[in-house]
């Protein structure tokens, strides 16, 4: 009788085990179905169908990072910014990731909340700071604040990590406006080799 129940049992465990395992295929299927949506979405400007794509993603999965990074950056095309602030300070609360922060403070940036600018880039940078991309913004930042110093060292930073024409005459023009004309002189004669 025990082995009876026993075999009884084993047998609805597996029953079980691959009612799950098919199950969870199928939603790994369809999340991948809503992705590619997303994508095609953002890439053809189908704004609506990406953001009902991502907000179904959510409804599956609540603590997606990636969902709501991608929501916010929706939604900072659409210059809806209390929204994509919203969806990139969620994500970086589930997922305190660089590109996240980085994207929030933009984000402040480009609504002039300097301060909530300089302490996302801040936060960014701490957690990746081999970009010179997030270098730069938060020299932009620096600069707004009215922290001179601050913002060449940042693009001194920049073109540390990215020595191109780029980085070298936003540098170049950052010491030209603060009066720092040798210094200027000197990156433009190494600009120029």
């Amino acid at each position: 009788l025990v082995v009876g129940f026993g075999l009884v049992a084993l047998r609805n465990s597996r029953i079980k085990e691959s009612e799950l395992s098919e199950m969870s295929q199928r939603i790994s299927d369809r999340l991948s179905k809503l992705w590619d949506i997303a994508h095609q979405g953002m890439r053809e400007n189908r704004f609506l169908r990406a953001e009902k794509a991502l907000l179904t993603i959510l409804k599956i999965d609540q603590k997606n990072a990636g969902a709501y990074n991608r929501l916010g950056i929706l939604y900072a095309k659409q210059k809806e910014y209390k929204d994509a602030i919203d969806c990139f300070e969620i994500a970086s609360s589930i997922d305190p990731s660089a590109s996240s922060l980085h994207n929030l403070g933009l984000i402040y940036y480009e609504t002039e909340n300097y301060e909530k600018a300089a302490l996302a880039f801040e936060q960014a940078i701490k957690l990746e700071d081999a970009l010179a991309a997030r270098h730069i913004a938060y020299a932009k930042v620096q600069e707004k604040l009215g922290n001179d110093r601050m913002m060449i060292n940042e693009l001194e930073k920049a073109t540390e990590l990215e020595p191109n024409p780029e980085t070298f005459n936003l540098l170049i023009k950052a010491y030209e406006s603060k009066g720092l004309q040798t210094e200027a002189d000197i990156l433009k004669a190494k600009l120029n080799k």
